[in-house]
Parts: C-alpha cells; sequence; structure tokens
C-alpha cells in the first residue's frame, strides 16, 4: 500500500512552519503515483493566507499521490522563500509572476498580458536560476487600492487616476494605509505614484500591517483608501471597491508552480498532477477560500483539505 497521509514535520532550520493539523487525505481523482511513493518533498509558502492555502494544496495533492510531505509554509517574506527554493530547502511552492519578474529577475517594466508575463519569467528563470515555472492558475493576485462604498460615493473616485487628482486638490480627503512591503516595492506605491504623476510628499500616508489595511479603510476614519492583494476575502465582507487601474500599472500577479529544474526533472509527474488543481483557481475561488480564513477564522489547512475533497480531488481520512 503507497503512503496516502500527509506528514507534516516542523522545519530543522528555523524557519516558521504553518499549521500543524495533522489532516489525512486519501486518493480522489489523484491517485497513488509509483514514481512519488514514500518519496520525501518539502512544500513552502510564504506567511499570508492565501500562500499558505497554496501550500496546503500542494501537500495534500502529493500526499494523495504516495508522497511524504514536509511542511515549510509560513515562511516570512518573498525573499526568503525564494532564498529557501534555491538552496533546496524547499522544493515547490506557488509563486505569483510578477513577484518573479520584478522582484527576482530585477525587471522594472511588466509585461502586459498574463500569458506573455508567465512566459517571459518562465523562460528567464530558468536560464538565469534553473527554476522551472509550470501549471499558471487563472488567479491574478494583484496589488490594488480599494476604499469603501461610501468613499466611493462621496468622493467620485473610480479609477487610479480619480485618486491622483484627488491628492492633487484636496490630500487629506485622500488619506491612504498601505502596507510595508507595498510601501517600499517599486510594483507597490513609489512606482504607482511615478506612473500616475502623484505628488508623494502631499499623500497623506500611514504605514500599517497588511491586516489592519483592511478594516481601517472600510471604516474610512484613520484612511479612505488603501493597498491590499486583489484575491484577499475581506475585500467583499467588508463591502470594500477596488479602484481601476485604467494606466495598466500593477502587474499580473498569477499564480504558478516553482521548482528547481533538477526537482522537476526527477519527478515530472508532479506538474500532471498539480496542473487540474491550478486550472480551477481562479479569483472567485481563491478569493472565497481566502475570505473563509481571514474572515470565519477557519484554519488555512482545513479549508484547503475541504476544498480539495469537494473538487474530488481527494478524500477525507
Amino acid at each position: 500500500m503507497l503512503g496516502l497521509a500527509a506528514v507534516f514535520v516542523l522545519s530543522a532550520c528555523g524557519l516558521q512552519s504553518g499549521s500543524t493539523v495533522p489532516l489525512r487525505v486519501g486518493p480522489g481523482s489523484i491517485r497513488p503515483v509509483p514514481e512519488l511513493d514514500g518519496v520525501s518533498i518539502t512544500v513552502g509558502s510564504k506567511d499570508f493566507t492565501e500562500q499558505n492555502i497554496l501550500g496546503y494544496l500542494i501537500e495534500f495533492a502529493l500526499s494523495a499521490a504516495g508522497a511524504q510531505v514536509r511542511d515549510l509554509t509560513n515562511i516570512q517574506g518573498s525573499n526568503s522563500v525564494r532564498d529557501a527554493q534555491l538552496h533546496g530547502q524547499i522544493d515547490i511552492s506557488y509563486e505569483y509572476t510578477g513577484t518573479g519578474w520584478i522582484n527576482y529577475l530585477g525587471n522594472e517594466t511588466p509585461v502586459p498580458d498574463e500569458i506573455g508575463q508567465f512566459n517571459a519569467v518562465r523562460d528567464a528563470d530558468l536560464a538565469a536560476h534553473g527554476i522551472v515555472w509550470t501549471d499558471m492558475a487563472p488567479m491574478n493576485n494583484t496589488y490594488a487600492l480599494v476604499m469603501s462604498a461610501g468613499t466611493a460615493k462621496e468622493t467620485g473616485v473610480v479609477t487610479l487616476s480619480d485618486y491622483a487628482r484627488l491628492i492633487a486638490t484636496d490630500p487629506a480627503a485622500a488619506a491612504t494605509c498601505v502596507g510595508t512591503e507595498f510601501n517600499v516595492r517599486q510594483d507597490g506605491y513609489p512606482g504607482m505614484a511615478r506612473k500616475y504623476g502623484i505628488d508623494v510628499g502631499k499623500v497623506h500616508k500611514q504605514i500599517v500591517q497588511d491586516a489592519v489595511v483592511y478594516q481601517a479603510t472600510a471604516d474610512a476614519k484613520q484612511c479612505r483608501f488603501g493597498s491590499v492583494a486583489a484575491t484577499d476575502g475581506r475585500i467583499p465582507a467588508l463591502g470594500l471597491v477596488l479602484l481601476r487601474d485604467d494606466l495598466g500599472f500593477f502587474p499580473k500577479y498569477n499564480a504558478a508552480l516553482v521548482m528547481r529544474k533538477s526537482f522537476a526533472d526527477a519527478h515530472p509527474r508532479i506538474a500532471d498532477i498539480m496542473a487540474p488543481i491550478s486550472k480551477k483557481l481562479t479569483n472567485e475561488a481563491i478569493t472565497e477560500l481566502n475570505r473563509q480564513v481571514d474572515v470565519d477564522g477557519r484554519e488555512p489547512a482545513e479549508v484547503a483539505r475541504d476544498w480539495m475533497v469537494a473538487e474530488g480531488f481527494v478524500t477525507a481520512r
């Protein structure tokens, strides 16, 4: 009998791991694969809800296929995950095409369409670092600015160009909360300000933890606008409104699997196993999974497992 239970082992190298819930799964449409029977595979993710969910989707899929999964989800920061992957501490994760293109490969100009951006980062990262990108999902977790419905009605702001004009004419009315990474990343506020001609000296900006932005923007007291990830479940839950990126500044951030070439070559069936899962990860699907964690308070591992069961990929044990 092939091993079907997920084995979530805490890291021995000091990186913070994710959920320790011992959830077990059996085969559904994902069947045991002889080449993965008993193979030890370390799965990584960054330290926010969506990334934890995506990491657990990989873990449950590969566990059902027979692998022995080691959990290194919830690593702090994009660069830490990238370094762990390059140095062989993790074998596989979901990464975003825009992050790869701009933050890891050092490009300043994004490719405007999703397929083109994926192809560009796939080819460049393989050539430069031996990293394989595959199984891109339709979900696009791009950066965005949001406001409450009341703020939208009061200010008439619909687009980021409208937001820029509001800063120019009434800076206090455009008070903005931004997360720490968004505040400094070139695909975040600095680049957006350049693209839209925003005078950063006029911006009434507060730098806060990402989790604080959503409720603060919904309350519209501490800030009227806020930086968010476009697939966050708190956006619909709090009735927040996305500002349209009318000049097309923000890069595409489609999630795709990333692996070192040596690992991908050794285990070619992994891409086949994960392809139908990635295909189902639409913006609507991942936003709902995020909502269950951030609004309903559920564990990311449980949410991921239940979705995999509902979609027929695995069975609960």
